[in-house]
């Protein structure tokens, strides 16, 4: 059991002991122990290696700050100001210095936050509501939490721009007045200073508040100690679309109208439509619009650790988006920790609540009060296998993992192709015909049916199983009767088996109708929240994982390139990011269609492609490498 109290003067350490009670003053004699900070005379409670609550959460201080910046985003000629809402333990009057955790995001008016779509609430100017349980926990335990409004959202000026640079710019500016480097004042135009920050600050997020941590993490701004982006973006070009095929129109603009500041909807539409007359639906390709919110293109700044939470069947935030941005902080040796589960557009809090509060509970303790309690001695990874079913593992991707080249082997009558990881004779083709209207399960369904609108290789059933851990990759030579086409590559899991059901519920999961507590309450702002338990089904297969893009895009995303029929094409493009595995008794599926209408804009072309066989291929990261194949 220790005390500690952490300033910018003098630590008196002293030797494990024994209990004292939470907030030592100064001039007291340390006994056995103890660890305090003798200039301000306030002291943190840690035992067992985690903060202890000692601070009342009914007398924390409830404020509004807003922070000043030089942005202007509806063009007025006036600096936006953007809102922090602020709560922090009543001891920060005394003199107590604290670390704060902060949740930006563009929700707070609109859809709200968490499962329960919990809004800010306000009265007599005050917030006395803030969303999710951050507040209830740890302000009773010595932290500050500090709720941004992202510019053009509920209290904050300006307007939305969709991950763009003022975005980004917007919540840095509060770190920086946290920090001292940014000026801030009461609604009354009162000056305030955060003189009860210890300057760190640690961002949580769900999809968009955590693609605000990444890209600000990507600034790499002085006192961001660690950011935990769950289901985050790390590129908004992969987000609406990929390698050139549109997932949906009018995107980004649509999702700025969505979380503007109800009263300035009407205000922000010229910026609304600058979006639109820049992004390029039509074509699909990358430019300068979407570079800008490219945060991989500053992933080098980051200096800041990362917690990652994704989940391995998220149709929204997709896989490669943590998975590229993964990589990226692995080539920067970035301290890193990673939850990958079965559930889809989901947070740890309502999956895996337990063991979620205790981690995140650590994690912050480590990165904000330097309380060595061995979360960076443990494993790197937690990866969820079958619903509530986790194991750990020391690094992903996993350490083991070689590419293992599949080659697909030609048809006989109507039966599926092969696949195989040996040579393919020969320079046999096969063909089929681009139907825009084609759903996934008719790509899937029935693999040993005849189907002109796809081509299905199978691998002979498993006798081990075999996992892959990474990003798959395709490689395929083909000859298009057309200008142009979509291209769809599906990996399935054949076989009979109870799965996550993902695509019901809220990505996986349901809502019970009873409750548990996680820190403390008021009449405004409870720390109860609803259960929830993880949905399963009986399926014959899995579809793992899948693939896009837009054959005109072969050459790279910046321009499309018009396709010659008849002409040999090399088409490459990646998979969606997993860690998957396939059990034995069951079969790996390769799908390769046109369009598919479930996630993508489809391309309308009913043209032929004709795949070279022997000179395509699948490259997988399988774990174990050659000696994990058994066919």
């Amino acid at each position: 059991m220790v005390y500690r109290r952490f300033s910018k003067f003098m630590i008196v350490v002293l030797a494990l002991g024994i209990l004292f009670p939470a907030f030592l003053p100064a001039e007291s004699v340390a006994e056995e122990g103890q660890v305090a900070v003798a200039d301000q005379g306030i002291s943190h409670l840690v035992e067992d290696g985690v903060t202890q609550p000692v601070s009342s959460y009914e007398d924390a201080i409830r404020e509004t700050v807003y922070i000043d910046t030089d942005l202007d985003t509806n063009g007025d000629g006036n600096n936006d100001q953007i809102a922090a809402d602020i709560i922090r333990p009543a001891e920060t009057e005394e003199g107590l210095e604290v670390p704060v955790i902060m949740i930006a995001s563009p929700y707070y008016e609109s859809l709200g936050r968490g499962n329960e779509s919990q809004l800010k609430e306000y009265e007599d100017g005050k917030p006395v509501k803030f969303p999710l349980y951050y507040d209830n926990y740890f302000v009773p335990r010595g932290y500050a939490v500090v709720q941004v409004d992202m510019v053009g959202t509920n209290l904050s000026d300006g307007c939305p721009t969709t991950g763009g640079y003022e975005e980004t710019e917007s919540v840095k500016a509060v770190i920086d007045w946290l920090n001292g480097r940014a000026d801030g004042a009461t609604a009354d135009d009162e000056g305030v200073l955060a003189d009860w920050s210890t300057g760190k600050v640690g961002m949580y997020g769900k999809s968009y508040d955590g693609t605000l941590a990444n890209a600000v993490a990507a600034t790499g701004v002085e006192g961001l100690e660690t950011i935990v982006p769950v289901v985050a973006i790390s590129s908004w070009y992969d987000y609406y679309r990929s390698q050139g095929v549109t997932y949906r129109y009018n995107g980004p603009n649509g999702l700025a109208n969505t979380v503007v500041a109800s009263e300035r909807r009407e205000e922000c539409e010229p910026v609304r439509d600058q979006m639109v007359e820049v992004m390029d639906d039509e074509s699909g390709n990358f430019n300068d619009f979407w570079d800008e919110r490219n945060y991989l293109n500053d992933v080098d700044n980051v200096s800041a650790s990362v917690f990652m939470i994704h989940g391995l069947n998220d149709l929204n935030v997709k896989t490669n988006h943590f998975g590229q941005w993964w990589e990226e902080l692995e080539k920067n040796d970035v301290p890193r920790k990673v939850w990958l589960t079965q559930t889809g557009h989901t947070e740890p809090f309502d999956f895996r609540r337990d063991e979620w509060v205790d981690t995140i509970h650590r994690w912050f303790d480590h990165w904000l009060l330097d309380i060595d309690n061995g979360i960076m001695d443990e494993p790197m990874a937690d990866i969820e296998r079958s619903a509530n079913e986790w194991e750990t593992h020391s690094s992903w991707p996993d350490e083991d993992a070689d590419t293992i080249k599949f080659r697909l082997g030609p048809a006989e009558d109507d039966l599926p192709g092969t696949l195989t990881n040996g040579p393919v004779q020969g320079n046999g083709t096969q063909s089929f015909t681009n139907n825009p209207w084609q759903t996934e399960n008719q790509m899937v369904s029935n693999p040993f049916e005849e189907n002109d609108n796809r081509l299905m290789f199978l691998s002979p059933e498993l006798e081990e199983e075999v996992r892959f851990s990474g990003t798959p990759k395709l490689d395929v030579r083909a000859k298009v009767d057309g200008e142009a086409t979509n291209l769809t590559a599906l990996i399935v899991d054949f076989g009979k088996d109870e799965r996550v059901d993902h695509q019901r519920g809220s990505g996986g999961l349901r809502m019970l109708d009873t409750d548990d507590c996680w820190g403390e309450s008021t009449d405004r702002d409870s720390a109860c929240y609803m259960q929830h338990e993880v949905l399963t089904h009986e399926q014959d297969y899995e579809i793992v994982t899948r693939g896009w893009m837009d054959a005109q895009n072969h050459k790279n995303l910046w321009e499309s390139d018009p396709l010659r029929a008849g002409q040999n094409y090399r088409f490459e493009w990646d998979a969606l990011t997993h860690d998957y595995v396939f059990k034995p008794g069951h079969q790996i599926g390769i799908v390769i269609a046109g369009s598919s209408r479930n996630f993508t804009v489809p391309s309308q072309e009913e043209v032929e492609i004709e795949i070279y066989l022997g000179q395509s291929r699948i490259e997988l990261p399988v774990v174990g490498g050659k000696k994990a194949i058994d066919f």
